[in-house]
């Protein structure tokens, strides 16, 4: 049989499978296209949230999180996950970033200060992640180590950082060194909107060890501020006082961690702490020797050692494609073309020779339940038309309805958006499988199978840890055996997002690179 062209990737971003429910919008819908594609064709559910992308087990999924799995081929473990696949085997305590920070402090005799968000939330940072830090440094004979800790009360409960605060106290004295030296909200600590004036509050408290908010006991203080209906994300910067004198100001010889590890809301207090020329606020006490290790990369022109640098995606499935002589067009309209280019290229910018990339403007409203179809027909049209001219060998192409409509929590739009995209499938695939193409549809996660949350009737407008569908469209994967689209829903998962790119290979019968662990699915 020959190689068929062209091969279509369609992703439905935020299409999961669930049983039919209420808040079901898929299960509501009319959707006789696809309906007739999973009777005829051969149909699977993929698992595209937790441990099965590389977030943490029972995490839902997200747009770059699926994009990056899709594309890649293998399951991209997130950075909460790299980390503490390194705690677990034991990597983490021989990390050479910490290494060098740690043996400057002990060569000057110096405080190893460790910064970070100390919370349940595993949104920013992990306190699990904080007090390995604390234990990497006791193994290598650390004697003064200083804890910076800043509050969440955003994705933790907005007065959960008492009971955080308490367990890291208690790990402190149980572990014989350590000590709590300064506590921010992230409402200071963490602005990454410019707010100059919250950073600069937070340094000082963390470097002068100054604040006009003092205490002898964080734990207590934070239980004061709750009395005064001062929560955990405003908690204003507090110095933490032994005998009139705070605790651990930051001086000549000392070295700092911090701990978080997404990087946009600790750029701004790792730039107070470590650019030699920094302008954005005086800095009367600053050490000129400090050096500065961060969790991740926060950003690369940081002169700042990085404990887990960013992974480099190798052999991704646009690149193979190119390195073949084949031709890709990647095509989305504004809200998902990141997606469709960047994370389904494993996080490179530019497009690979061979590969074309087209973006259509999203409609400018206020909100897009007043327009469910956004602008899918015009993704359809520029596809078929470029199926039409025969230029490409493989398109690629996301349809941002059913994810960004569902993010509305407009059920009934919600609705509409599913019966839009059903219809723009109707056209497209059936164009493909006529000109002697494959498609493959599939999703990135769910989110519009679930609008309403089953135990409350609240309405959900957030993603779902659901599987994803995934349909091989086109002559020769006849296969039947389901009666309708909502039947997918009886089906447990056949495999995960990594399978899909080496499936695309095996339908363009080239060869699967070995850094691509997926399996194809036919």
């Amino acid at each position: 049989m020959s190689r068929p062209r062209p091969v279509v990737l369609i992703i439905l971003d935020g299409w999961g499978v669930a049983p039919p429910s209420r808040g079901n919008a898929i299960a509501l819908a009319k959707h006789a296209n696809l309906d007739r594609y999973v009777r005829t064709y051969r149909s699977v559910t993929l698992q595209a949230a937790g441990d099965a992308v590389g977030a943490l087990w029972g995490e839902m999924g997200n747009s770059e999180i699926g994009h990056m799995n899709i594309g890649s081929g293998r399951i991209v473990y997130q950075e909460i996950q790299r980390i503490n696949n390194a705690i677990r085997d034991g990597s983490f305590f021989s990390n050479p970033a910490f290494g060098k920070v740690i043996g400057g402090v002990k060569e000057k005799k110096g405080t190893l200060h460790i910064a970070g968000l100390v919370s349940t939330g595993h949104v920013h940072a992990s306190i699990e992640h904080f007090t390995a830090v604390v234990e990497c440094a006791r193994r290598r004979g650390v004697d003064r180590i200083a804890c910076h800790v800043f509050l969440d009360g955003r994705d933790a409960p907005y007065a959960s950082g008492r009971g955080s605060v308490e367990a890291l106290a208690r790990s402190l004295r149980e572990g014989g060194s350590g000590e709590i030296a300064s506590v921010s909200g992230r409402w200071w600590a963490m602005d990454r909107d410019n707010h100059w004036d919250r950073t600069q509050e937070a340094y000082r408290a963390i470097v002068g060890g100054e604040s006009a908010h003092t205490a002898t006991d964080p734990v207590e203080a934070i239980k004061q501020s709750y009395e005064l209906h001062v929560y955990d994300e405003e908690f204003p910067p507090t110095v933490i006082l032994k005998e009139g004198k705070s605790v651990a100001p930051i001086k000549e010889g000392d070295g700092v961690v911090i701990t978080n590890f997404r990087a946009d809301r600790a750029r701004q207090i790792t730039q107070a702490l470590s650019l030699p020329a920094f302008t954005k606020f005086e800095r009367p006490t600053h050490p000129s020797s400090l050096l500065v290790a961060t969790m991740t990369q926060y950003d690369a022109h940081l002169p700042v050692l990085v404990a887990f640098l960013p992974q480099e995606i190798t052999h991704c499935l646009a690149e193979v494609i190119s390195q073949k002589g084949l031709t890709q067009l990647h095509i989305a309209e504004t809200e998902k073309y990141a997606h469709v280019t960047y994370f389904l290229n494993g996080g490179k910018e530019d497009p690979y020779p061979g590969e074309q990339n087209i973006l259509i403007p999203s409609p400018a409203v206020p909100s897009y339940d007043m327009q469910p179809g956004m602008s899918a027909a015009e993704i359809k049209d520029k596809v078929i038309a470029a199926i039409t001219e025969r230029v490409y060998d493989v398109i690629m192409l996301n349809f941002a309805n059913a994810d960004m409509v569902a993010h509305t929590g407009n059920l009934n739009a919600t609705i509409e958006a599913v019966e839009i995209l059903d219809l723009m499938l109707g056209e497209l695939v059936d164009v493909i499988v006529k000109d002697g193409g494959v498609a493959v549809i599939t999703a990135d996660h769910g989110n519009a199978e679930g609008l309403l949350k089953p135990q409350t009737g609240e309405i959900d407008k957030e993603h779902s840890a659901e599987p994803v569908p995934c349909i091989i469209a086109g002559k020769g994967h006849e296969h039947g055996g389901l009666k309708n689209l909502n039947d997918l829903a009886t089906l447990k998962p056949s495999g995960v997002l990594a399978d899909v790119a080496p499936t695309i290979l095996s339908l363009l019968e080239l060869p699967q690179p070995v850094e691509m662990i997926g399996r194809a699915i036919i």
